[in-house]
């Protein structure tokens, strides 16, 4: 999708034609120590096992989970820091389409608000994969996933504190994505 894409008037009109599957809701969690390098976790399993990609994992829905709960449960299980509501903040809201034909995914995107320490990371290897600390003008040349390689990531650089929200549809070859919201961080 591209700016020059034909919207409906009316917004029900493109859904009718797409897939009707389970959705997923997940958040990526974004944390950069003083160094600019990010902590990232090379996949031992699925999704994207070989890959890296923040931490991060799927909203525990039924327990009436936010998204913000979810960064800060999963950056405690992954990494063993335990950070306070403040460390963390949206950042990025991604719309994942068919993801290989079998679910949608809706994802929050945070940030640390705070430079990482090292030792604070109580936990680097854990069975869904080990961390790493990667600096940031090196992460895109890692096998990442391709939303992350051709959206996510050139968009968190972009946003950090600021905000922005992507849609991406993989039911097209070559899949699409539009930037539907952007607000980069402010300048003073």
């Amino acid at each position: 999708m591209n700016g020059s894409d034909r919207v409906p008037q009316n917004p029900t009109e493109r859904l009718l034609d797409w897939p009707e599957l389970p959705f997923r809701i997940a958040v990526l969690v974004y944390l950069f120590d003083a160094n600019g390098r990010l902590l990232m976790l090379h996949r031992r399993k699925p999704p994207n096992v070989g890959r890296f990609s923040a931490i991060g994992g799927k909203i525990e829905v039924q327990r009436g989970e936010s998204p913000h709960e979810c960064a800060r449960r999963e950056t405690f299980e992954e990494a063993g820091l335990l950070l306070q509501p403040e460390d963390l903040r949206l950042m990025g809201i991604i719309s994942e389409r068919a993801y290989l034909g079998e679910h949608h995914w809706l994802i929050f995107l945070f940030e640390s608000t705070r430079a990482i320490d090292h030792q604070s990371v109580t936990r680097m290897s854990f069975d869904e994969g080990e961390l790493r600390w990667v600096p940031e003008a090196e992460v895109a040349d890692l096998p990442i996933p391709d939303a992350d390689k051709l959206v996510m990531w050139p968009n968190v650089q972009r946003h950090r504190g600021g905000f922005f929200m992507a849609e991406i549809d993989c039911s097209v070859e070559p899949t699409a994505h539009r930037i539907v919201e952007s607000a980069p961080p402010r300048t003073h």
